[in-house]
């Protein structure tokens, strides 16, 4: 009796850990590859690492313990593959791109505040934002198609480890995937030899940028970002969160999360959310089967995501000095169900099926047109060709 309800308290305490565990390595290479595509180098990449984990594990905490439930929080994953996928098409510079992570942030709070943003947001089909993010993450998960047709010998032991961890352990399978890329890449450095790059550090530091505010940057980056943030993270985060019982405080948590993306955004910070598909490790059975005491979780994983904040200098570091396409490839199979759930979503709706089809290449594409990038303009070239069509099809009626 005694033992069970000692594992009945551990219980909260261990999912929470495993929360972190999962959230953080299975997509810190996809946020460190957005921010260094618009701009940052190593030392502000890793700051923005390190701002990013510190004010949602933060915030996670509070959230929880203030509203007794286990509200977890995240950094944008979908929001940092759409910046990767920016790459050469962004010109307007690191500041800019902080200029418009602030815009975000005021978004977000704006949306907890304004119900009627909220319902604009709502208002876009969710067919054609999904096509949008389908389209964004399409460069980064053929990643792990592409590294190993260059470097075989150091991509296919990662593709092998990761398909057998996923048949057997799915939940970790990213994690050990991301294991066995350090261990490759320390192998490989220790047989080539290395030197560090500049503006790398193997210590957590943050680093100030001050903010400049550019047209294209908040048309280009916030807009798209703000978007795919709220349509893929915050909205799914909350019907996560209700399929498990708890409902989530909007206004608070929009106002937490805001508020969080806010103070990183001058540290180097995208975007902060809700979590969606790490936030079941809190929210479900793994957390114990008292309902009630399930909040500890949220609790250890903000813990837990302030001690994996420590690591952010060594892994900004390891990412530059890597050979060029492991770590890539290790953030192309950590999107790849999230590409083929939206590509789903996209195309399933026959009504929506062609301005879906015409948002995703869109998208895919990277068009860039008056210095503004390939997200937006898919979301306009979606919308324009769904209110046509869908005006067609009523006058037809």
């Amino acid at each position: 009796m005694i033992t069970e309800q000692r594992g009945n308290a551990t219980e909260p305490i261990i999912a929470g850990v495993v929360t972190a565990l999962v959230g953080f390595t299975s997509s810190f290479a996809v946020v460190v590859a957005g921010l260094r595509a618009v701009g940052a180098d190593p030392a502000q990449a890793a700051s923005g690492l390190l701002a990013l984990t510190v004010t949602f594990g933060i915030g996670t905490a509070v959230l929880c313990i203030v509203y007794r439930r286990p509200i977890t929080l995240a950094w944008s994953t979908p929001g940092a593959a759409m910046l990767a996928s920016m790459g050469a098409s962004y010109h307007a510079g690191w500041s800019a791109a902080v200029g418009a992570f602030l815009v975000v942030g005021l978004l977000i709070v704006a949306t907890g505040l304004i119900p009627a943003l909220g319902e604009l947001i709502g208002a876009i089909p969710t067919p054609i934002a999904q096509a949008m993010l389908a389209g964004v993450l399409l460069t980064l998960c053929l990643a792990p198609m592409t590294s190993p047709a260059a470097q075989p010998l150091l991509t296919v032991p990662i593709l092998l480890v990761w398909l057998a961890a996923t048949r057997w352990v799915p939940r970790w399978a990213l994690p050990i995937a991301l294991a066995t890329a350090l261990a490759v890449i320390g192998i490989h450095l220790a047989v080539n030899g290395h030197t560090d790059a500049p503006d790398t550090t193997w210590w957590p530091q943050l680093t100030w940028t001050t903010p400049t505010f550019d047209a294209a940057a908040v048309v280009g980056i916030a807009v798209p970002l703000y978007i795919v943030t709220m349509a893929s993270q915050n909205v799914p985060g909350v019907a996560v969160l209700k399929s498990f019982g708890y409902e989530t405080p909007w206004r608070a948590a929009m106002f937490v999360t805001g508020a969080a993306t806010l103070v990183s955004a001058p540290l180097g910070g995208h975007a902060n959310n809700l979590a969606a598909l790490s936030a079941a490790l809190s929210a479900g059975e793994e957390a114990g089967a008292d309902r009630s005491r399930r909040w500890i979780a949220g609790v250890s994983a903000g813990a837990s995501y302030l001690v994996l904040a420590v690591l952010s200098g060594a892994l900004v570091t390891i990412a530059t000095i890597a050979p060029a396409g492991l770590l890539e490839a290790v953030a192309g199979l950590a999107l790849l169900a999230t590409f083929g759930n939206a590509l789903l979503g996209a195309l399933s709706h026959v009504e929506y099926r062609i301005p879906s089809a015409l948002t995703f290449v869109t998208a895919a594409a990277g068009v860039t047109f008056g210095g503004i990038g390939g997200a937006f303009w898919a979301l306009v070239v979606g919308l324009v060709a769904w209110l046509v069509l869908r005006t067609r099809a009523g006058s037809s009626e």
